[in-house]
Order: structure tokens, then sequence, then C-alpha cells
């Protein structure tokens, strides 16, 4: 499957690298391959979570479209929050 990012996201690297969060291309495109966790409430866009760290998770918000996975935005969050 193909994973095309959306300009939002695109952007989002930088403007979380200013803020002193480095997350790379790769980290996003196998959180949404692998993920440990997928949430599907708001369909038809998904969530899928992985560990980054020991007490933060990736969280990336994508949909599927004819085969292509359109990857819309992603953030970190504390595992307290999302790990319930």
């Amino acid at each position: 499957m193909i994973i095309y990012f959306t300009k939002h996201a695109q952007e989002k690297f930088s403007l979380l690298e200013k803020h002193g969060v480095i997350i790379s291309k790769k980290i996003v495109e196998s959180t949404v391959i692998k993920p440990e966790k997928i949430d599907s409430s708001r369909l038809p866009l998904l969530i899928a979570q992985a560990s980054l760290n020991k007490s933060h998770v990736l969280r990336v918000v994508y949909k599927i479209e004819m085969r292509v996975i359109k990857i819309i935005t992603f953030y970190p969050g504390r595992k307290t929050q999302y790990d319930k």
C-alpha cells in the first residue's frame, strides 16, 4: 500500500521539532503499518497508536482511500492519557 502525507502532516514534522520533539517519517509509517492499538471511534478516520518511549505514545490519524494510506496528522501523547 502507498503511504501519502497530507500537507498538514508534512508541516507537523517541523512544528514538533520547534518544540523539541523529533519524530521521523519512518516512525510515523511504522506506527500505521504495525500499530499497538487502533482507535476506530471516528470512522472513516482511524487512529494508530504505538509507544514512543516509556511515558509517551505516538498517535497517527489516517484514512484509507483506494489502497492509499492518507496520513492526516500525528501527535505525541502521554501514555497515562491514551493507554486506558
